[in-house]
């Protein structure tokens, strides 16, 4: 099943796999009467509907190849279909304070990874020095956590930065801005090529699920204004 999450501005976006491409867009065009064009951009497919209806595509991997913003009467997706179809190996970080998940897939597959968890304490309600020790401690919590996902990126990642198409990052912002802090980890964040929202906690589980949902191609549906 599709994976669907409200946008700001109005809409849906959708996940789509590259396998189920053709059958989602000819669905959309038996939905909204139709298909008056498709506009192929480098990094966006428009198709608008009958209706006025609008699908956004955003091209995975970019750009799309031969794309210059040509204009096309009715459905025509073929290009972003082949495009998004092509053999990948991408890298996987995924990272929050209490843990993180790496790994390297292809085809939807995680074929090496590492997955560790670490204590990093809450927030504490008390005052004064108890507090500051607290946050002093937790501080070094961290620290500890977001090195060792940083060993663990070099490690697993390391290796294989010559033959990655590209690095999908998942998890919490700020942990991962921390990471981007790491002089080591400089080529792995260069190939950073999109971001995984909504994703759990990083356990093995959700690694595989993001190797999944890398190859997935967001879409945008709007209703006409």
């Amino acid at each position: 099943m599709a994976r669907t999450r409200a946008v700001s501005g109005g809409g849906r976006a959708v996940e789509v796999e590259p396998e189920r491409l053709d059958r989602w867009f000819a669905r959309f065009a038996e939905r909204n009467d139709g298909v008056r064009e498709t506009v192929l951009r480098p990094e966006r497919v428009v198709v608008t509907g009958g209706d006025g209806t609008t699908a956004t595509a955003r091209v995975p991997f970019p750009p799309l190849p031969g794309a210059a913003g040509e204009v096309r009467p009715g459905l025509a997706v073929a290009p972003l279909v082949e495009h998004a179809g092509v053999p990948r190996r991408l890298g996987l970080l995924l990272v929050r304070l209490g843990g993180h998940s790496v790994g390297v897939a292809e085809g939807g597959r995680v074929l090496v990874s590492r997955t560790d968890r670490h204590l990093v304490h809450g927030r504490s309600a008390a005052g004064g020095w108890s507090q500051q020790r607290f946050a002093r401690r937790r501080e070094g919590q961290a620290r500890q956590a977001l090195r060792a996902a940083a060993d663990d990126a070099l490690d697993v990642l390391g290796p294989h930065l010559g033959e990655l198409d590209g690095v999908v990052l998942g998890g919490d912002r700020k942990a991962l801005d921390e990471l981007r802090r790491d002089p080591r980890l400089e080529r792995v964040f260069a190939l950073a090529v999109t971001t995984l929202p909504d994703l759990g906690e990083p356990r093995r589980t959700v690694l595989d699920e993001a190797a999944g949902r890398a190859r997935s191609v967001e879409i945008v549906v709007r209703d006409p204004a």
